[in-house]
């Protein structure tokens, strides 16, 4: 496993610099890897992480656990909060972790030396003890862990728009199978006339 320094280190040349989210990213990944018993970070599929936001926390998950978008173990469901559920797809365990209600006031306490608040937190982080820092409860995920990741192979046309549709996510409404834009979920409304 590698040190925390190590991590701070990755993470902050992926994003350019660290900052107070990329650590807590790297804190929760870490602290992950001892509630599954998992070695990270990791370049299987064993594990899947599922963050509630986008921005360098992410950089920060990522870098400790190996967990990316393009491999499709990292998953992004924008709840806008910094917290993210672990799974241990093998044997679908899951703990979700976020910042204890107190991590921010208290992040002074670890780094008195600190310029301001925003150095008190990447400093204070780094520092503090887990179950100060961090608050984590096991979780059950409503779709298995098999069904969110599901088959490379698995294609469909949509009957509509005629795009093809990848990993399950196509709809079926009375038999006819949709993409999920055409069956009206879209994040995206045309503007052709």
């Amino acid at each position: 496993m590698a040190t925390l320094e190590e991590l701070l280190r990755a993470s902050a040349a992926r994003h350019a610099h660290l900052c107070p989210r990329q650590v807590l990213g790297v804190r929760m990944g870490m602290l992950a890897a001892e509630l599954l018993g998992l070695e990270l970070p990791r370049s299987d599929k064993r594990l899947l992480a599922i963050v509630e936001t986008d921005g360098c926390f992410v950089d920060g998950v990522s870098s400790a656990t190996g967990c990316q978008v393009g491999h499709r173990t990292l998953r992004i469901v924008d709840y806008g909060k910094i917290a993210a559920t672990f799974v241990d797809t093998h044997h679908d365990r899951a703990f979700r972790i976020a910042p204890h209600p107190t991590a921010r006031a208290a992040a002074r306490d670890y780094a008195p030396e600190a310029r301001d608040r925003w150095e008190a937190y990447l400093l204070g982080y780094q520092r503090m003890p887990v179950p100060r820092l961090l608050v984590w409860q096991p979780v059950r995920l409503r779709e298995p862990s098999a069904r969110l990741l599901s088959r490379p192979e698995a294609r469909a046309i949509c009957a509509r728009c005629q795009e093809e549709v990848y990993n399950e996510r196509e709809v079926i409404q009375n038999g006819i199978i949709l993409c999920q834009a055409c069956a009206g979920t879209a994040y995206y409304e045309s503007t052709d006339a």
